[in-house]
């Protein structure tokens, strides 16, 4: 177990609870099966949740080994046992694959020992396997300790007082293979080892113009091979769910040469360990290097990622995920209500709790369709998102065309607002699918502004090659909102590069441009075309979408950063104040705190009051004076126009006495700069799939409306942009509705130390 220093305890000591749940009531935490990052996240919420609502708190460690083997097993938990974890990959309690639990002694054994110890709550955090154990020694339970008893291993007050035992499971896989929800803890972390590989592979095939195989994990799930390939760019792609059809080393070849035609130095193929031809014979990575050698005579190198996409640091998603994870597990076995014993699992941006064996034995059907050969069940089983994600690949892949002709549609993308992550993903997507689908694609160079001074250039397969990743607007953007009196110019250069359809990725200010275009078509038919936004904006306070492009990537940034400041406070006793962008959307702010660990943070939807202020000043001086030697605070860069940052570091610094430092870090740009990350690149994919969609919808029935796109719990959604402003506040610049605000409680849950509150 790691000990060490409370980094992450309080926020408001004025915070009451009322309803302690947990009273009297004992509940075991375990790790089982395969690690995956952020198992350490859901530990750490199980506890302080359950240690909040008045549970004891036991760790059971090396899985169900531990609670068989019982003694030093199973051991209490206090509030500072899981301080300092969060950013650690891996899991603290250790996991096991226990052959013992598999046989009823090794069952009967561990009910004895959690009886012994008044334990009859069980959050356990593994794969299907661990979960299916664990649905069968609740289901055996009671026979278990009826056996118990009358053998004299426990008494019968004892059996009498744990008549049941009450679960939750949360699923600890990196393969994302949880039929039923989006994620499943640590499968973002591996993708982002996976794609930072591919990142890395490529600049030294493309300097060698070599062709690179690389093997991921993925028995029977194809999620990382597929992801990987879209956020890598790369040229193809082998996965379980879908075997190729006979002949596919020629398609492969063909479009490997295609590429190289066109002028690509690189070619990467990505394989799924568990990839079969239709025969069920496996696809090695091994084998693909010798088709691409013998047939198009390349130098072709493998590499095997390993278990390199278990480890590391897990991603700031995977920290806050977990965190909500692990949070509504505890609350789910204190609980006095009716429980099934379900899987927590996170769908749509929200906690989903499925039934148990219903979500194992559906997981469990894939492979079996796979081997009788149904691949449509297969996909279908994966989610809708997968299956999309599959045919715009293989649109990319394998496109029906790389050419514009003459009587296509005219189809122009243009970048407005601020920079985000990902924009270039959306740009080199849209040009590449609007070729594929018919169209001819222009690129407007330098936001509106260049649209006016009739900036267009028409965008060629190759003029889009290497985007995916890149960091940046290649296409350049400008913040400005065209004036009234551009809108004759701007309408003109539509008219003169003859543009049948417009997309406009970026934030508030890009979609403020789209709307006053819309407002005056009739005063210019020019502005009478389909004109879709695309939400491209790190602050994600855009209409419509729950999460926009850019805003993965500068929460990861954050967090990173955060990782870093409280590394470097190991040797002093040190109070950070750290402030994000965001304006006045607290979203990085909040979520950065969540991930980060911080003790106190500051949105400008709640706002900062003096009251506040002197309240925290004061807990900051109990805290340090008592034994704390960190603190962390996070400040949304809007949360208050007079308590600044600077303010709040230098009251707090005034209060401290010498006792400890207080330092400020404006993390600024840096939120902006750096490659997408694997999500926003995806999340960049599906949108810019879906404005082209919208647009040809248009275009089949004569239509020339206006749309913003967005993705809300799970489904991606266009809406009229008529309704754009009557979802905003106009003076905040965000969304009346903030799904992400409903998790405040949960940071004070993971926060708070029960005997720091005031009752």
């Amino acid at each position: 177990m790691v000990r060490g220093v409370d980094e992450e305890a309080d926020v408001d000591s004025d915070v009451v609870t009322t309803n302690l749940i947990g009273t009297g009531k004992r509940l075991g935490v375990l790790t089982s099966g395969g690690d995956a990052q952020g198992m350490n996240a859901a530990v750490r919420a199980v506890v302080r949740t359950a240690l909040s609502h008045g549970a004891e708190v036991f760790a059971i460690y090396e899985g169900y080994q531990g609670m068989i083997d019982g003694g030093d097993g199973i051991r209490r938990l206090d509030w500072s046992d899981v301080g300092s974890i969060l950013h650690l990959g891996g899991t603290v309690i250790g996991t096991f694959r226990s052959m013992d639990f598999r046989e009823r002694a090794g069952r009967l054994r561990a009910a004895r020992n959690l009886v012994e110890r008044g334990i009859d709550r069980l959050v356990v955090i593994g794969g299907d396997g661990s979960l299916s154990g664990l649905n069968a020694f609740s289901a055996e339970w009671p026979e278990l300790v009826s056996e118990l008893a009358a053998s004299g291993e426990i008494t019968d007050d004892q059996a009498a007082a744990h008549p049941d035992l009450r679960f939750a499971g949360l699923v600890g896989s990196i393969d994302n293979d949880l039929v039923g929800t989006d994620m499943t803890i640590g499968a973002d972390s591996a993708l982002r080892r996976i794609v930072d590989a591919i990142d890395a592979l490529a600049s030294t095939a493309a300097s060698h113009q070599r062709s690179f195989v690389v093997e991921v994990m993925g028995r029977h799930c194809g999620y990382l091979a597929l992801m990987a390939a879209v956020a890598g760019g790369c040229d193809y792609v082998l996965v379980p769910e879908n075997p190729p059809a006979d002949g596919w080393e020629e398609r492969m070849c063909a479009e490997l040469a295609r590429g190289r035609e066109a002028g690509r130095r690189d070619s990467i193929v990505i394989v799924a360990e568990g990839a079969t031809d239709r025969s069920g014979r496996p696809i090695s990575a091994d084998y693909v290097k010798q088709v691409i050698e013998e047939r198009l005579h390349e130098d072709t190198r493998v590499t095997i990622l390993g278990h390199v996409q278990r480890g590391g640091t897990p991603s700031a998603f995977d920290r806050w995920c977990s965190t909500l994870l692990g949070h509504e597990a505890a609350l789910e076995v204190l609980g006095d209500h009716e429980s099934d014993g379900p899987v927590i699992g996170f769908k749509g941006n929200r906690v989903a709790r499925l039934p148990l064996m219903e979500a194992v034995r559906r997981t469990r059907e894939v492979p079996a369709f796979i081997e009788a050969g149904d691949y449509d069940a297969a996909m279908a089983a994966r989610g809708a998102s997968f299956v999309e994600m599959f045919g715009i690949f293989g649109e990319l892949a394998e496109p029906g065309r790389v050419h514009a002709d003459a009587t296509s549609k005219r189809v122009a993308l243009i970048h407005a607002g601020g920079l985000a992550p990902g924009m270039n993903t959306i740009a080199k997507v849209a040009v590449r699918l609007g070729i594929a689908r018919g169209h001819t694609m222009l690129g407007v160079q330098g936001g509106f502004t260049g649209l006016r001074d009739g900036h267009v250039v028409q965008l060629g397969w190759s003029d889009v090659e290497g985007w995916t990743g890149e960091a940046g607007a290649r296409l350049g953007l400008r913040r400005d909102v065209p004036e009234v009196s551009d809108l004759y110019r701007i309408s003109r250069a539509l008219e003169d590069q003859q543009v049948d359809a417009l997309i406009v990725a970026g934030g508030w200010n890009a979609y403020r441009a789209a709307q006053l275009l819309y407002s005056e078509r009739d005063r210019y038919p020019a502005f009478r075309i389909p004109i879709v936004c695309v939400p491209a904006s790190i602050d994600n306070n855009l209409p419509g979408s729950e999460l926009a492009v850019g805003a993965d990537t500068a929460l990861q940034a954050l967090v990173d950063v955060i990782d870093r400041v409280k590394m470097s406070a190991e040797a002093v006793n040190r109070c950070f104040v750290v402030e994000t962008m965001g304006r006045y959307c607290g979203y990085l702010a909040l979520m950065s705190g969540l991930a980060g660990g911080a003790e106190r943070v500051y949105l400008h939807e709640d706002g900062i009051t003096l009251a506040r202020l002197n309240a925290d000043t004061d807990w900051l001086a109990r805290s340090f004076a008592t034994g704390r030697k960190l603190a962390l605070v996070v400040r949304n860069e809007n949360a208050n126009p007079l308590y600044t940052t600077d303010v709040v570091t230098r009251i707090f610094e005034q209060e401290s006495c010498h006792r400890y430092d207080v330092r400020q870090t404006v993390v600024g740009h840096q939120q902006q700069g750096g490659a997408p990350s694997p999500f926003d690149r995806l999340l960049a994919t599906r949108l810019a799939s879906r404005a082209l969609n919208r647009i040809d919808d248009e275009f089949a029935s004569g239509g020339t409306e206006g749309y913003y796109l967005g993705i809300v719990e799970s489904t991606l959604q266009a809406r009229p942009m008529a309704h754009m402003m009557a979802e905003m506040d106009p003076t905040f610049r965000r969304p009346k509705k903030q799904w992400w605000l409903g998790l405040r409680p949960i940071v004070e849950a993971v926060s708070v130390r029960p005997e720091e509150r005031e009752a």
